[in-house]
């Protein structure tokens, strides 16, 4: 039997992560993981503070680590901590230590991220601004790049995002 692939699906808000990693898990007919923070928004009727960083961030690799027997071929993760932590360098400045070394590892086969090259559009309290999704897509691809993290960038349509993974990852 062969190992599941794990693929990072990474990209500043209002991207196409969810319905990209959606996507991909019904055309490889596989499960994915959904961010989490989207569930803690709706939860809480906030964003986060601070101080939830950490726990958003380690409920997410759980949430991986759940339903990584289900998956076939690959298990698709709608973000992982390292966006967690780059937000938290965004809004307050730095990383609590706990995050940072979950963040640390990054262990994914693949990390594909989404080019904010569709229209912004607001999604209640989890999304800031045009501003601020271009800044945190290019904070991400400067952090990819200091850490040695190899990344394909996905632009365009659903469709041809789609194209472009299944050239990398092969048919379904």
């Amino acid at each position: 039997m062969t190992a599941v692939q794990r693929i990072a699906i990474l990209g500043a808000e209002s991207s196409g992560k969810s319905t990209l990693s959606e996507a991909l898990a019904a055309h490889y007919g596989t499960v994915w993981v959904p961010e989490y923070l989207r569930e803690f928004v709706d939860v809480q009727g906030r964003v986060p503070y601070e101080h939830d960083q950490f726990g958003i961030a380690r409920t997410q690799r759980e949430r991986e680590q759940a339903v990584l027997a289900r998956a076939k071929r690959f298990l698709f993760c709608d973000t992982t901590p390292l966006m967690t932590a780059l937000y938290s360098r965004v809004y307050w400045g730095r990383v609590d230590a706990q995050l940072a070394r979950l963040e640390a590892v990054h262990d994914y086969d693949r990390t594909f991220v989404t080019a904010p090259d569709s229209p912004w559009e607001p999604d209640g309290l989890q999304r800031e601004s045009e501003e601020v999704r271009q800044m945190v897509h290019r904070m991400l691809l400067e952090t990819l790049d200091a850490r040695g993290i190899p990344y394909v960038l996905l632009e365009g349509s659903l469709p041809q995002r789609l194209r472009q993974v299944e050239k990398l990852l092969g048919p379904a």
